[in-house]
């Protein structure tokens, strides 16, 4: 009698709770009419982390930099043209004082023309040439000594202090310089050039990687705790038949009130723990939107699923791989590139550097006119001797040389130590989950039998309540291997500088997925 009354009474209260819940879940429909939640796949989220990213952004960015400058360098080759002004005031005018000169040539002129005798004049006279083609010597005398003192006169009356340059004067020159041979200077700024804009490339290529296990982490982390939020709902809903056939059982004096007050603390503790995991998954996807760069109003739930592959590569094929595509290994191979060059550039100091240049005036003010208008000119800087700075500068481009190399080889090492270590934890992923498939048959028969034992009147609730919590833990407990395993393998690829390989490991045959 009293279990048909316990019966009648527990459907009675199965069919008002499922009217309450179609009631609310028609209201809950008609109230978010207006939101649509999309689901995104992981590929989805790939896709528009690598759109909207602002690392990746301003990786672009300092590639689009470093080719700019590459291409400033490039520009060294050719010849550099520019225009100069110049305005100049001297403490005086330069001129050039040839009197001296005169006073030294003067008497000459003053004996000549009134003592010197000549002879052998030819006669200008078209008309007695002919038959006096000489002129006698007391003409030709006379002739000369009125040309000579024409002479000193005109000497006497010339500028003999001549104004070379206005102490004011103005200029405006076009000028050019092309180097011919700089002993490899130029050519050792392109290389290094074109070794910076390859490392923002290897740059950009790193935060690709880096980003994709963030999104790795945060979007299985948000399935994660999806995942754990709807083991927190079973538990709730199974602490509340529990409360529910507690308080029957209690009434009808089956079970002593104590195991009524336990079952009551137990569904408020499933109740906090199923709020905490909702606050958790609210939580880890506000990050997931953070790495995809999108705004709190995109309503979305992950469509993947956490997986694990049935079988992984050996450790050596993957070390092959980051040896070959690793970017920080690359990015040491640039050094090593780089140091050479650095090398280079300290060994040009050494020699000469030979260029063209030329001026040609545009305009003047006051310019001195023995001036030319233009010059062009081949010159050579050669420093022969620097006080033994540049042979230790040499040297400490060497030493650099030997810095990187050892840098390379920790690198190497270092990598190939952290495959071996996320390879283990792949296996030890696979490992855990194989135990927790067993653990897992044996929670749900422990928790069968658990509940049937309590309706029996032969086990107690605390007995229920811990089973139910076992299986939602041995539950939690797989879902966090998955997610460990999917983690481990997005840091692995990413090490081996071959982060998309997890997009097909994703949809591969060797995936197996597994949800609540």
């Amino acid at each position: 009698m009293i279990c048909g009354n316990y019966h009648s009474a527990m459907k009675k209260h199965i069919k008002y709770f499922v009217i309450a819940i179609y009631l609310t879940l028609n209201q809950t429909a008609g109230f978010g009419q207006d939101l649509k939640v999309t689901p995104l796949t992981f590929n989805d989220a790939y896709e528009r982390m690598t759109q909207n990213s602002h690392v990746l952004k301003r990786a672009n960015f300092e590639i689009n930099e470093k080719e700019a400058e590459r291409k400033a360098a490039f520009g060294l080759h050719a010849p550099r043209v520019f225009v100069t002004a110049n305005a100049i005031q001297m403490a005086d005018p330069l001129t050039l004082d040839l009197t001296p000169v005169r006073d030294a040539i003067n008497p000459l002129y003053e004996t000549l023309g009134k003592y010197g005798n000549f002879s052998g004049v030819p006669n200008p006279d078209p008309n007695t040439s002919g038959v006096m083609p000489i002129l006698p010597d007391n003409i030709s005398t006379q002739v000369l000594r009125t040309k000579i003192q024409e002479g000193q006169t005109k000497m006497n009356a010339g500028e003999w202090d001549k104004m070379i340059q206005e102490k004011q004067f103005a200029t405006v020159n076009a000028n050019f310089i092309w180097p011919l041979y700089t002993g490899g200077k130029i050519n050792a700024a392109n290389k290094a050039s074109q070794i910076y804009e390859e490392e923002a490339g290897l740059q950009k290529e790193q935060k690709q990687g880096e980003l994709l296990s963030e999104l790795v982490t945060r979007y299985y982390g948000l399935v994660l705790a999806e995942q754990a939020c709807k083991v927190r709902e079973q538990v709730s809903e199974a602490m509340k038949k529990h409360l529910f056939d507690s308080q029957k059982l209690s009434e009808q004096g089956q079970i002593a009130k104590v195991e009524f007050l336990h079952a009551q603390v137990a569904h408020s503790d499933a109740d906090r723990e199923l709020k905490k995991a909702n606050r958790e998954a609210t939580i880890v996807k506000r990050a997931l939107q953070n790495t995809m760069a999108i705004g709190d109003s995109n309503e979305f739930v992950p469509a993947s699923q956490l997986f694990i592959l049935k079988s992984i590569e050996d450790e050596n094929i993957f070390i092959q791989m980051a040896l070959k595509n690793n970017p920080q290994l690359k990015h040491v191979d640039s050094k090593r590139e780089l140091a050479a060059t650095g090398v280079k550039l300290e060994k040009s100091n050494y020699l000469p550097t030979v260029a063209l240049t030329g001026t040609y005036d545009l305009a003047n003010k006051d310019l001195s006119p023995y001036i030319p208008d233009w010059m062009v000119g081949v010159g050579l800087n050669w420093s022969l001797f620097e006080g033994n700075a540049r042979h230790r500068k040499l040297q400490a481009a060497r030493f650099k040389e030997d810095q990187v190399e050892q840098a390379g080889l920790k690198a190497e090492e270092d990598i190939k130590t952290v495959i071996k270590k996320l390879h283990q934890q792949l296996g030890m992923q696979v490992e855990q989950l194989e135990e927790l498939d067993k653990t897992l048959e044996f929670a749900k028969t422990y928790v069968d039998s658990r509940d049937k034992a309590f309706h029996e009147g032969l086990s107690t609730s605390t007995e229920l309540v811990d089973a139910n919590l076992l299986l939602a833990k041995v539950k939690i407990e797989r879902l966090q291997a998955l997610y460990n395993f999917d983690v481990s393998l997005a840091n692995l690829l990413q090490v081996c500088g071959s982060p998309d390989l997890f997009l097909e490991y994703q949809t591969s045959n060797q995936a197996i997925t597994e949800s609540i």
